[in-house]
């Protein structure tokens, strides 16, 4: 059961600077620090988000001799603006060296902190209730002279179960509003902007509905292999690295009903709606409405690809899924009837994350003197990474005297409009803790959701059986075109 909600306190205006504060980092010289926290504060500092009066306290395990160094690897230096930027950084930034698992280095930070404080716990998953837990007992979580907050990276659990483990854990000693569950897809502009596209559009908002969409498309496809990460995929696999968190944000945010403003719970209960309509599958669905996959040998880019189960660090005889793809059904008066397909996988033939919405076939009635083969249904694709922007795909006549007609494309690039800059996708999500806005990060609840409607799947795959094998450098294994292909559909091209 969940703690009763007391509303989290809005420090500032959105698009005012931070106030003053400590942002205390474990596990902050790790690859997630230096690849995109880091930058992520520089990007603050230049845009004026966040000033000299935010302090940064790395805390790790090893030496700090060459802290500041590991720290600036992926900074641009010879950029003026991003030089002074991380010149203030460093003057207010510090180095502590203790073991997450040790009391004592509690007991020396609450020596040392004071006023706001928001730990970031950019370690293993296994430490995040450990960390709480200790932070607790030396009295760090307490909001006497200013918020604490506890940022939390994904993984939320492993299963059902574990995810309801590590909730218990976090609210036993800190409040819902303390906690900011991370996920990096949510700080990406074009997943900001679907809300901006539904509710802020009137052409768009009237047919979101079951009455105009056949149905909905979320890919997530990457090229890259585990590479080195072999020991952690392992373990973990497709569905439980992108499923729960990546995916049901993007499905949340696609078919949420309008909140009745931007405030973050408003937001949030909305999404927990939605995922409250998904039908959980059951045993039978769990079986033939889920494929995964296991990439083989190819060639991605021109370079060969080791099977996966030839990577390093992976178990032999490993039945771990590096593809999933799903079929889900929301219950409500919206979407009902609408199926919602879902895919994800490594080695795939295209970088490629897009929301696809496909619209109903036009009434043929006024064209039975044409080639109704050319008259595609209407499709809104809206591309998350790469090249980020939405793509409107309608048809237009042919120009001639014989009405025929062709499918067309008004595409709109952020990048065109927009400058952009050298974005980690963080930023938002670090402000947004620094000011308290917890908009867009996952509640409880709604972790506790997204592990109980992949849970049958799970649980199916458990009891035995090997992934489908596809080859690198493809768009996935055949079983996840059959699966489309069963309801006289067909996914749009990973590009």
């Amino acid at each position: 059961m969940l703690k009763a909600r007391k509303k989290a306190p809005k420090t500032v205006k959105a698009g005012e600077p931070a106030p003053a504060a400590t942002l205390v980092i474990f596990g902050g010289v790790g690859d997630l620090s230096r690849r995109l926290l880091t930058p992520a504060l520089v990007n603050l500092t230049r845009d004026g988000l966040i000033g000299a009066d935010l302090s940064i306290v790395v805390v790790s395990r090893g030496p700090d001799a060459q802290f500041e160094k590991e720290l600036e690897e992926h900074l641009d230096l010879a950029d003026k603006p991003t030089k002074t930027a991380w010149a203030t950084r460093c003057k207010k930034l510090s180095y502590y060296q203790g073991e997450f698992d040790d009391p004592a280095t509690f007991e020396g930070l609450a020596k040392q902190l004071s006023g706001n404080v928001a730990f970031y716990l950019a370690t293993a998953a296994s430490f995040f209730g450990p960390v709480a837990q200790s932070l607790a007992k030396a009295g760090l979580l307490k909001e006497t002279e200013g918020f604490r907050r506890v940022v939390v990276e994904k993984p939320f659990g492993h299963d059902l179960a574990s995810a309801k483990a590590l909730n218990k854990t976090l609210l036993s000693v800190m409040d819902e509003t303390q906690i900011f569950r991370i996920d990096h897809f949510l700080g990406k502009e074009t997943v900001q902007n679907i809300m901006v596209a539904r509710f802020g559009n009137a052409f768009l908002e009237a047919v979101w509905n079951a009455r105009y969409i056949d149905h909905v498309e979320i890919t997530a496809a990457e090229t890259v292999d585990v590479g080195t990460r072999g020991a952690f995929y392992d373990a973990t696999g497709a569905m439980r690295d992108m499923v729960p968190n990546h995916l049901f944000q993007l499905l949340a945010m696609v078919g949420m009903e309008p909140p009745n403003s931007f405030d973050a719970e408003a937001v949030r209960n909305e999404k927990v709606k939605l995922l409250q309509a998904v039908r959980v599958p059951t045993p039978k669905e769990a079986k033939v409405d889920a494929v995964r996959g296991r990439y083989a040998g190819g060639t991605i880019a021109g370079k060969k690809v080791v099977p996966y189960l030839k990577a390093a660090d992976v178990a032999k005889g490993s039945t771990t899924e590096t593809y999933v793809a799903m079929k889900l059904m929301v219950d409500s008066w919206r979407w009902a009837g609408v199926p919602f397909y879902l895919r994800t996988g490594k080695a795939l033939a295209a970088r490629d994350t897009e929301i696809v919405i496909q619209f109903k076939p036009i009434a043929l009635a006024m064209f039975r003197n044409t080639d109704i083969s050319k008259i595609p249904p209407n499709k809104l694709v809206i591309q998350i990474q790469p090249n980020e922007g939405l793509d409107l795909h309608f048809n237009a006549k042919v120009p001639g005297p014989v009405v025929d007609t062709k499918e067309v494309c008004m595409a709109f690039r952020y990048a065109d409009n927009f400058d952009l800059g050298h974005r980690t996708g963080y930023e938002t999500l670090l402000y947004d803790v620094l000011i308290g806005d917890q908009s867009l990060f996952q509640r409880a609840d709604q972790v506790e959701r997204g592990w109980q409607i992949v849970q049958p799947i799970l649980n199916a795959w458990d009891k035995g059986g090997e992934p489908e094998d596809y080859e690198a450098g493809s768009e996935g294994p055949a079983g996840a075109d059959a699966l489309l292909e069963r309801d006289g559909r067909t996914w749009h091209p990973v590009a």
